[in-house]
């Protein structure tokens, strides 16, 4: 191994030293310059003996009178400002040679990099199948980044999730309270990645949490009274379902259902349009309190269905849902049974 931990090293790219501070695999290491931790691969950086041997040594010139009015003029610079791009979570995966000699991963170290103008203080939980596995309460300054924790790269299997409930340290009148983001793995999406990382030469694996910390949302208020006599519907409260829109038992999500003119769509766009419908039938069901109600989604590739069952494993009022056999629709439907 060429480099060992305390080892001072020069990253070439930027000219800064630093110093090893873990060995995480046979081709990469983390390193720390200027009081921050990043992983780098050993053709990144070397050894910073050659650079302090042949730098010429600063002679100190003899100090001469100078007049003001022979001061030249410095030019204008622009200035070195940090580029804002957003909250991200970072998978560093840590590489082991198996009895085959063959690359394989091992955990996965996971970070918090902000990279923005604002300190922020968060809560952080990571759950399997909504099971808190391991939670943290801190903060996190203005371009820094921060170690979370490490998981086993088996787990990914169990399609992990990570959830964040951001506040500002420094509270703005016009900035929300607070703002709840998370991410959840796939694994074949995971798998990918780490396959696109290693052909690119990329040391991490990064995903976006947010672009910008939000806006307060304004509560809009209403005046009740007289709104009837303007010609407004005002409803009770306790009468209300009889004035929504009739729910239905069974809602078929094929595109031709849905739309005359789909065929120009993009695959985005046509699953996006699936869910908006699968949600509007979802909640007209349970503002009915209806006992069950059957999505048919199809076979196909199975991304709706997967993307509707990740869905219902998160809302509270559905009791079990299942997917299979039907004499009617095959494996195309799902069936949603509720609890009040």
């Amino acid at each position: 191994m060429k480099y060992q931990i305390g080892d001072e090293i020069l990253v070439l790219h930027s000219n800064e030293e630093g110093r090893v501070v873990e060995i995480m695999n046979d081709k990469m290491v983390m390193i720390e310059v200027r009081g921050v931790k990043f992983p780098a691969y050993m053709d990144q950086i070397d050894f910073p003996y050659f650079k302090r041997f042949s730098e010429k040594k600063v002679v100190e010139k003899k100090k001469e009178k100078v007049f003001v009015d022979n001061i030249p003029k410095e030019k204008p610079r622009p200035s070195e400002t940090k580029v804002s791009d957003g909250v991200w979570l970072s998978f560093i995966p840590k590489f082991s040679l198996d009895e085959f000699n063959d690359e394989v991963v091992d955990l996965l170290k996971i970070h918090l990099i902000n990279r923005t103008d604002k300190n922020y203080a968060f809560h952080y939980a990571q759950k399997f199948t909504n099971e808190s596995d391991f939670e943290l309460n801190t903060e996190i300054l203005a371009f820094h980044d921060f170690y979370l924790h490490d998981i086993s790269f088996a787990t990914v299997n169990d399609s992990p999730s990570f959830h964040f409930d951001f506040s500002l340290l420094n509270p703005e009148k016009k900035k929300a309270p607070h703002f709840e983001t998370s991410l959840k793995l796939k694994p074949k999406q995971v798998f990918q990645r780490i396959e696109e990382m290693k052909q690119k030469n990329e040391p991490t694996i990064p995903y976006k949490l947010f672009d910008v910390y939000p806006d307060k949302m304004d509560d809009d208020k209403f005046e009740l009274t007289g709104l009837a006599a303007k010609g407004y519907k005002v409803y009770e409260a306790n009468k209300i379902r009889q004035n929504l829109e009739p729910a239905r038992t069974v809602v078929d999500l094929h595109m031709e259902k849905l739309s005359d003119n789909w065929k120009h769509m993009s695959n985005f766009e046509i699953l996006s349009m699936q869910l908006d419908e699968f949600e509007k039938w979802y909640h007209l069901a349970v503002a009915h309190h209806q006992v069950s109600l059957i999505i048919i989604h199809g076979v196909g590739s199975g991304k709706l269905r997967d993307e509707i069952h990740d869905i219902l494993k998160t809302r509270k009022e559905v009791k079990t849902f299942i997917n299979q056999y039907d004499a009617r629709f095959g494996y195309g439907a799902t069936e949603i049974f509720f609890q009040y």
